[in-house]
């Protein structure tokens, strides 16, 4: 599958996450955390970037930031080749400390930023080692994890200067006593549903609305202008359906036919495919199976609903997704 692109413009907001080389560390010990989060903040101020979330891991971090100045890229440059300078120098060891470059989704702000906050700071109970422990207790676990900006929107007085929550938060009722326990208990049911922002993403980099999507394909999102053109045509250029259905065919066994004649899970999938992986609009979609575009929006509703519960679904997309990894498209 082709590259993901980068879409820059004023006022984007996106979600970053950077993989240590080979799944290695890139945090040892809490002095290198202690020193990730000072030039963080220092990167942050240098690039007049906001940060709203974040968390630290053993071997990665995320990030939901926007960006007034639509420079990420320059930021991120700065801030990773900054730390990763400082963990050389201190550990003793040269070359790259990060699995390529970072990866970003770019977030529709007005109906993913809290989503996408949530998302980040479940990521310290999604590990193998706490997978049987109960909602109560990784919530607790959560709440006293130190690397992350979940505390601070929980407990005023635990919040850094240079984490800004109030957007988040007035989802909630706002930086208030109440907002932030609405908050708190909207991170309880997310664990329960293990909630996963990654089956909403469009064409790789695009978490959004469809009429969001729409704008970053007609090269305004935002107000960058030219800036994003570049990458509004790559999207336009992941519109492959053929290869898309053709990889479902020989998968599963289902063609085009099959799928329009057969109501279900594997039509849905296909479905979700298109649009996400294709960049097919709806009435696109509706067309190719003799449906209108308005039930194409409720079958991939009753695919998200279906993945929450049905193990063997989520594996399948799972290793459709894998299987289109591997495509140029």
């Amino acid at each position: 599958m082709a590259r993901p692109m980068r879409i820059q413009y004023p006022g984007a907001v996106y979600h970053v996450m950077c993989r240590g080389n080979e799944r290695r560390e890139i945090f040892r010990d809490d002095p290198d955390r202690l020193m990730f989060l000072r030039y963080l903040a220092r990167s942050r101020e240098i690039y007049s970037v906001t940060l709203h979330a974040y968390v630290l891991m053993t071997d990665h971090f995320h990030l939901l930031v926007e960006t007034p100045l639509g420079n990420l890229a320059e930021f991120m440059r700065h801030f990773n080749i900054t730390y990763t300078g400082y963990f050389n120098r201190r550990h003793g060891r040269v070359g790259h400390l990060y699995q390529g470059r970072y990866k970003s989704l770019l977030v529709e702000k007005d109906a993913y930023l809290s989503m996408v906050s949530r998302y980040i700071h479940l990521n310290p109970v999604r590990v193998k080692s706490l997978e049987n422990l109960s909602t109560a207790r990784k919530f607790d676990h959560l709440r006293h994890y130190p690397w992350s900006s979940l505390p601070g929107y929980l407990d005023v007085g635990k919040r850094p200067a240079w984490v800004t929550s109030a957007l988040v938060l007035g989802e909630f009722g706002g930086d208030t006593e109440q907002g932030r326990d609405r908050y708190g208990r909207q991170i309880l049911h997310d664990i329960a549903d293990d909630l996963d922002v990654r089956p909403l993403v469009v064409a790789q980099s695009i978490l959004g609305s469809e009429d969001f999507f729409d704008q970053v394909s007609r090269g305004h999102p935002g107000r960058g202008g030219e800036r994003e053109q570049p990458a509004a045509r790559r999207v336009k250029q992941q519109r492959n359906q053929g290869v898309i259905l053709a990889e479902i065919a020989e998968f599963t066994g289902k063609g085009i036919d099959a799928l329009k004649r057969e109501k279900g899970d594997l039509r849905r999938v296909a479905m979700d495919f298109l649009y996400r992986h294709a960049g097919l609009k709806g009435p696109a979609i509706g067309e190719l199976f003799d449906v209108d575009y308005s039930s194409v929006s409720q079958e991939r509703k009753r695919l998200r609903e279906k993945l929450a519960a049905d193990a063997d679904l989520r594996r399948l997309v799972e290793a459709l997704e894998e299987r289109l990894s591997t495509l140029k498209i």
